[in-house]
């Protein structure tokens, strides 16, 4: 998503951007004091800033029938973990309130997202919910699917996307400069995905254990056309979310969804 701007080959007139290269609950917690001017934060963040930021147009990452997965080594059911410990990626990721919100009787650790399935195969946890490239290796590392939030998802909700994650840009900046700010963001979106050759590469250098192929394939999951611009497709599926968090008590009610 980021190649566009970061390589150069995509320019927003006037502006200079530095990045910042952060784990999602690091740039959650950033969020909350509005630190950045631009930032990557989970769906879930967001009720807790909107008064902060406007959510981007694009950039959003949204799983069409697939998300975070919950995995364990021992058990095969959400049933079977009840009474159970599982790890989660961060209280405010996006992966810890689905899970919070669809599940009863299991208990959560905030865990690294890196160190999840480690700590799942060294027994410290009885399962855990993967947000990373684990996703398409956990099978064959062993690893029972339990649910996956995504396919969950989309059997509730008539086959909408899963909002997982979100650009956000500040308020204090004006909408002025925040549209011109999201336009690049969008342009670079584009170019990375028509320029998969220079971009994946690029990718590659933050992927843990990764190859070409895997990586390829992962891209593809979470940078899609509701990527480029999430439209009110994307936008209904965030309420709907938002709904569902502020309903259990989990978010703050979100007064607007307007997109920049």
């Amino acid at each position: 998503m980021f190649y566009g701007l970061s390589s150069g080959k995509v320019k927003i007139p006037g502006i200079t951007v530095d990045h910042l290269l952060e784990d999602i609950q690091s740039l959650n917690v950033r969020a909350l004091s509005g630190d950045l001017e631009v930032t990557a934060i989970s769906a879930h963040a967001y009720p807790f800033v909107q008064d902060k930021y406007w959510i981007m147009a694009s950039g959003a990452s949204m799983g069409e029938g697939y998300g975070p997965v919950l995995i364990s080594k021992k058990y095969k059911t959400l049933e079977d973990l009840k009474g159970k410990t599982v790890a989660t990626p961060g209280r405010m990721t996006t992966a810890s309130l689905l899970f919070r919100i669809f599940t009863e009787g299991i208990e959560c650790v905030d865990v690294p997202f890196d160190r999840i399935m480690q700590t799942v195969s060294d027994g410290l946890y009885d399962g855990g919910v993967i947000i990373h490239e684990g996703q398409i290796t956990y099978d064959a590392q062993g690893f029972h699917k339990v649910v996956d939030f995504g396919e969950l998802w989309a059997s509730r909700f008539e086959n909408s996307p899963l909002p997982l994650g979100l650009d956000v840009v500040r308020k204090d900046l004006g909408e002025e400069l925040a549209r011109k700010i999201s336009y690049g963001l969008k342009q670079s979106i584009h170019y990375g995905y028509t320029h998969q050759n220079e971009a994946i590469p690029y990718a590659l250098q933050y992927g843990r254990d990764l190859n070409r192929e895997l990586a390829e394939r992962f891209v593809r999951m979470y940078v899609n056309e509701l990527t480029v611009d999430m439209g009110d497709r994307g936008r209904r599926a965030l309420e709907e979310l938002f709904r569902l968090g502020a309903i259990r008590q989990l978010t703050p009610p979100v007064t607007s969804t307007t997109l920049i």
